[in-house]
């Protein structure tokens, strides 16, 4: 059977992280603080998985963002989940966030025990989405899906601890 590919592509953006939230902010009448710049721009940096304390943590061991508050980073992460520059998931009870702009769509497998987040692409699931999308007459904008389970590495070391119990 051959490999299939369920990596992410890549989507062409015509503006930058920093100025597509410059834009959404100033449609608002807001403005881009320094603050709020070395949060997106930190943000954009890296694709991630992370929640609001880690990356609070992050900009404070930089220069830059060393004077990150705390409620700023917190305004600032549902300002960019607006802006369409994030996207929120509640897994266990705890927000996360990942890039959303410039990043095709695409789904997760999440560990319940280590909390890993694995993303992949699958045709095959854009295909169901948009045949039941259709039986009902329904035009999607969009899907998330995140699959629960183990990964690999949790369940190898259950396995291990099962095997040592019965030692």
């Amino acid at each position: 059977m051959a490999s299939v590919d369920f990596s992410l592509g890549s989507v062409a953006v015509a503006l930058t992280p920093r100025e597509r939230f410059a834009e959404f902010l100033q449609a608002r009448g807001k403005r881009i603080t320094r603050q709020r710049q070395v949060i997106v721009d930190h943000v954009a940096s890296r694709h991630e998985h992370f929640d609001a304390e880690q990356l609070l943590a992050d900009l404070r061991r930089t220069p830059a963002g060393a004077g990150a508050s705390r409620p700023t980073v917190y305004r600032t992460l549902t300002e960019m989940v607006d802006a369409g520059l994030l996207k929120k998931m509640v897994l266990a009870g705890r927000s996360v966030y990942e890039h959303d702009y410039g990043y095709p769509q695409h789904d997760h497998l999440h560990c319940t025990s280590c909390q890993k987040l694995i993303e992949f692409s699958s045709a095959e699931v854009e295909a169901i989405c948009g045949a039941v999308a259709a039986q009902h007459k329904f035009v999607p904008r969009g899907h998330r899906l995140i699959v629960s389970g183990l990964c690999a590495d949790c369940r190898s070391s259950r396995s291990r601890s099962r095997h040592q119990d019965r030692v």
